[in-house]
């Protein structure tokens, strides 16, 4: 029987992050940068050996959508931290079943721009949004963003990525650097 959470854990980082730049593709593409997939492969082994190549256009590009993305769950009073907390039934604002498919397709492309250009950009030495994901690891860590998270962060971290008290070691290290 197949075992997705097993799956993610044995996954090489650099396969997580080929399948996170591909869905990135279209996105980065309406930003004026373009992957092909030989691009994707090369890009997704060096961000995997902890490498990454100087890319501040892409930097910027996720930087943006990270951004553009907290704005949507603030223009609904949430927090990334609340949104992913919250069950669709329970956001304000619609009456018809289309109003709440729109908010719900909102809402969950939000969760996981945030979730998955968080992941990226760590992969690119850029922490700046590591308790965004540190956040999605514990609320869903059996995600490909979430998994490629979690080995980026234990990597950056120097911790062992399956350590019981992961989470309270990451949290803490990511507290001291942002002393």
């Amino acid at each position: 029987m197949y075992d997705r959470e097993q799956a993610l854990n044995d996954a090489p980082l650099s396969d997580l992050l080929v399948i996170l730049l591909r869905q990135y593709k279209r996105l980065l593409s309406e930003r004026g940068i373009e992957l092909t997939e030989a691009s994707i492969q090369t890009l997704a082994y060096q961000m995997a050996e902890g490498a990454p190549p100087d890319e501040p256009a892409m930097r910027t590009a996720l930087i943006d959508m990270v951004e553009e993305s907290v704005a949507v769950l603030a223009r609904r009073d949430m927090t990334f931290a609340q949104a992913l907390e919250t069950d669709m039934a329970d956001v304000p604002g619609w009456t018809t079943t289309a109003e709440f498919l729109e908010i719900a397709n909102e809402k969950g492309n939000a969760e996981l721009r945030i979730s998955s250009a968080s992941a990226l950009l760590a992969a690119l030495g850029d922490l700046r949004y590591a308790d965004y994901l540190l956040t999605a690891i514990t609320h869903e860590p059996h995600e490909i963003e979430t998994a490629a998270g979690r080995q980026i962060l234990s990597h950056a971290a120097g911790i062992v990525p399956n350590a019981h008290n992961w989470t309270t070691l990451v949290h803490n290290w990511l507290q001291q650097r942002n002393t």
